[in-house]
């Protein structure tokens, strides 16, 4: 009995071990960020899901959850927060909409079918509740935040978007075209360097 509590035991240092470092890695990521040109320049591109999809494929969906919520302390951390913990709270549901579903669906049936069904479905369920999360928490809380009127970000994407012209409008034009194309890149790359990486995780 003690020989397999031992075992556990160390089962359980090597997962937290792994979770830790791909949580450190992923909120170096999230420090790596790219502007786009059709969404407002608060919205913009990083691949630290990359590091989580990947934790989430390795370690499974707890792991997955896991590594999200270090990498956003870790940015809290560091980085501070301008909505008092909000917008830190909306992203980790935000990404936690794409990795933990695309993370239980490949972890019923390991394979490339299966892989992408769930990143899919994943992307599907983010650019959802992303838009919900922008229309109802972020979008309202930054604009008290700064002090500004909601019409302050509509008129930011009406500058790269004439279509643009209501909140509505510039949740359908830019933050549903935003996370459908970051979930797209975030899982294109996870579906190149999986293989190549899973082996140092599953040692």
């Amino acid at each position: 009995m003690s020989d397999k509590t031992s075992v556990l035991k160390r089962g359980n240092v090597k997962v937290l071990t792994k979770i830790s470092m791909l949580s450190a890695v992923a909120s170096v990521l999230m420090l790596l960020e790219i502007p786009l040109w059709f969404a407002p320049n608060f919205y913009k591109l990083d691949f630290s899901e990359v590091v989580v999809l990947i934790g989430g494929f390795a370690l499974g969906p707890v792991a997955a959850i896991m590594i999200e919520s270090v990498k956003i302390l870790l940015n809290l951390v560091f980085n501070g927060t301008m909505t008092g913990g909000v917008g830190e709270v909306a992203n980790f549901l935000i990404g936690c909409s794409l990795v933990v579903p695309a993370s239980i669906i490949y972890h019923r049936n390991k394979t490339m079918k299966s892989a992408v069904m769930g990143m899919t479905i994943g992307i599907v369920a983010m650019a959802l509740f992303s838009s919900l999360a922008n229309y109802f928490v972020l979008l309202p809380v930054y604009a008290k935040v700064f002090g500004v009127p909601l019409q302050f970000f509509v008129d930011m994407g009406s500058a790269l978007n004439h279509s643009v012209t209501s909140l509505e409008t510039l949740i359908l034009y830019a933050v549903v075209p935003f996370n459908l194309l970051k979930g797209i890149a975030v899982s294109a790359v996870t579906i190149l360097i999986y293989k190549k990486v899973s082996p140092i995780l599953h040692k």
